[in-house]
């Protein structure tokens, strides 16, 4: 059985959180965080729990990918690997966030503190996601938004329809394979997320730890810097 790939593994597991966490957190995006824009306007028409959470998450995601690009040159400085270390702290952060919802959930409201900082913390993670993945894994596609991806398979898929040739051709069929599997395997984690969730409710969170190790101890992490 092949292998998955370090994108794959992280598509996976932006599409679990972000599934997971809209249904714990009553709304909360913590991948797709400007989604949280649509759903604040709906807590505050409807007067649903959650407004603050919704509030805060783009804020946080850009302090910790703030945090993160200044991280990275003070291990550059001392010579300490990079990529893993960002892997370790997003590992990390998964497992504080997998830990509080299994505490302090299931959240009947969003608005109390445990679960504005659970929401929070698995919005950090994200955050190191995409801040790894753009420096690091930039031959990737997005793992946390497959609004772009998507856009993308349509346009190969048209130019195909259309009969190009050669190296053009190629280099569809190559995007083609890359992004169709990053689309499927957040697809898949969707499901997973939803489908945990409805069998265990907060207790489906552990499950991103182990993805996160399996991403932490994959060869292109270790073998990047």
């Amino acid at each position: 059985m092949k292998k998955p790939t370090l994108p794959t593994l992280l598509s996976f597991n932006a599409g679990y959180v972000d599934t997971a966490g809209f249904l714990a957190l009553h709304g909360l995006f913590t991948a797709h965080v400007t989604g949280n824009f649509v759903t604040l306007g709906a807590a505050l028409v409807h007067g649903s729990s959650g407004a603050l959470a919704k509030l805060l998450a783009l804020p946080v995601f850009c302090v910790i990918v703030v945090l993160a690009r200044l991280l990275r040159y003070a291990l550059i400085e001392r010579g300490i690997p990079v990529l893993r270390t960002l892997f370790m702290l997003k590992l990390l952060l998964l497992i504080a966030g997998a830990a509080m919802a299994w505490y302090f959930g299931p959240f009947a409201d969003a608005d109390t503190a445990p679960a504005i900082v659970t929401g929070m913390v698995f919005v950090s993670a994200m955050a190191l996601q995409n801040a790894l993945q753009r420096v690091h894994l930039s031959y990737a596609p997005p793992t946390t938004l497959m609004t772009g991806t998507t856009t993308q398979i349509m346009l190969d898929l048209a130019d195909k329809w259309h009969g190009v040739k050669g190296e053009q051709n190629a280099a569809a069929n190559a995007r083609l394979a890359r992004m169709a599997t990053n689309v499927g395997a957040f697809a898949l984690g969707c499901g997973s997320g939803a489908l945990f969730f409805a069998t265990v409710s907060v207790k489906c969170f552990v499950l991103l730890p182990v993805i996160a190790l399996l991403a932490y101890g994959h060869e292109d992490a270790n073998a990047s810097t």
